[in-house]
């Protein structure tokens, strides 16, 4: 069988178990998501070994660290990926919500209730978590997913998917509710994407190479899960203390995840003083700081000598690129307008944070900056859909239309109108 009939096959698949998983009550997606649980659990030996090849194989390919650590799986994480899942069987169901209800003068009585999607293929790359985080929150709002992992996760993807198809079958649910495209080629993609007669809406989660690529061949929406080159913009009026201890979180945490921040503007007036200490603790914790002109002039010699090998002129590129490593562009700037301009000329609309005293310049940012979620002094690295209590999510959403920001259980239904009459006919 050629690829695009293995595609087609998946395809036809999905389709018939969609109409089952669509017309499941919550209790019986309930079951099957604690049987998954459990299984994933048992199979901990299986996906560990399977994730050890995969980081193996990783490392001999010369990937980056940050690239390893989005990789690699540990008893730990598989321990939160099966309570996640436990957790997604806690959350209300988002099928046959009345969202609205009416009648009309002639008698007839309204109602848009939501619905799931359908078929959704979703393509993303290094995290095999993903697997997991997808595939539950498909079922949980009745969706049947079609999964196409990265190339260098396959093995742990493959066995991920296994467990949860186990689990599923063991509950009564058919196993092709949650299906992985079987190979790495490329090519997938591209066939994936023209699969509209099978797949209602494909997501995909990477690098912009990745983007283009299904923006441009896909045939169904598409709902984008972009870069994260997210903004920190120290106001005038800051708690300088609070504003290390938050952007050492929102950088250092985690600097390989979507939600850490890429660059720090900081207004010209407080420069100085946060140059002294702030700027100290992340060259400190191993950030190296990529600065524009008016910054290294403000770095006092002391901290410049002393972490000579951290400070670097910036290049313009650099505030359009999201490092996912230990790495800050910074820019001074001379006002909040300034810096929203340089967020909406150069960022992504992910991730976006004002550090301020100032309740007026913070409701001016959060009003202003068009982007999916927007802080006033908290970490950037909050947006996550178990943060936002949304269980786990399937992405980030960096579009506008149907999902915005962390991407849960409501944004995986579509809705529909229930009209009921009594005989009534159009004059």
């Amino acid at each position: 069988m050629n690829l695009t009939a293995q595609l087609h096959s998946l395809g036809q698949a999905a389709r018939k178990a969609s109409s089952t998983l669509a017309t499941s009550s919550t209790e019986q997606k309930n079951r099957a998501l604690l049987a998954m649980a459990d299984q994933m659990l048992a199979d901990e030996k299986k996906i560990l070994e399977a994730n050890e090849q995969d980081t193996e194989a990783a490392a001999t390919a010369g990937l980056s660290p940050s690239m390893i650590d989005r990789l690699r799986l540990t008893p730990e994480r598989i321990t939160g990926m099966a309570e996640g899942i436990r957790t997604a069987a806690k959350l209300p169901d988002p099928v046959g919500k009345v969202l609205k209800e009416w009648r009309r003068p002639d008698g007839l009585l309204f109602q848009k209730i939501t619905v799931p999607i359908g078929v959704i293929g979703i393509i993303y790359e290094s995290r095999p978590n993903v697997t997991a985080d997808a595939a539950i929150l498909c079922l949980k709002a009745g969706n049947v997913c079609i999964l196409r992992g990265g190339s260098e996760a396959f093995h742990s993807n493959k066995a991920i998917a296994t467990s949860l198809q186990k689990g599923l079958e063991s509950a009564g649910l058919p196993a092709a509710s949650i299906q992985l495209v079987p190979v790495t080629d490329r090519e997938a993609v591209q066939i994936l994407c023209e699969m509209d007669e099978y797949l209602h809406c494909i997501i995909p989660r990477g690098g912009k190479g990745l983007i283009e690529t299904v923006t441009r061949h896909a045939r169904m929406p598409v709902i984008k899960h972009n870069d994260g080159i997210c903004s920190a913009y120290v106001d005038e009026e800051t708690d300088l203390a609070m504003a290390e201890k938050i952007l050492l979180n929102a950088k250092c945490q985690r600097p390989s995840a979507c939600n850490a921040i890429e660059t720090v503007l900081l207004h010209r007036s407080i420069a100085p003083s946060f140059l002294k200490e702030p700027a100290q603790a992340l060259l400190q914790a191993g950030v190296t700081l990529r600065c524009d002109e008016d910054t290294l002039t403000l770095l006092p010699p002391k901290v410049r000598s002393r972490f000579t090998a951290q400070i670097e002129p910036a290049r313009e590129k650099d505030f359009f690129t999201e490092f996912l490593a230990l790495i800050l562009a910074v820019k001074i700037v001379d006002s909040l307008e300034e810096a929203i301009e340089h967020i909406e000329s150069h960022g992504s609309h992910h991730s976006d944070l004002i550090i301020t005293e100032n309740k007026e310049h913070a409701e001016q940012f959060l009003k202003d900056v068009d982007s999916a979620t927007v802080y006033w002094n908290a970490s950037t690295r909050f947006t996550d859909g178990g943060e936002f209590g949304f269980g786990a999510e399937i992405g980030i959403s960096t579009e506008k239309l149907h999902a915005r920001g962390p991407m849960g259980l409501e944004e995986l239904t579509s809705y529909k109108y229930l009209i009921r009459g009594t005989g009534q006919v159009r004059p």
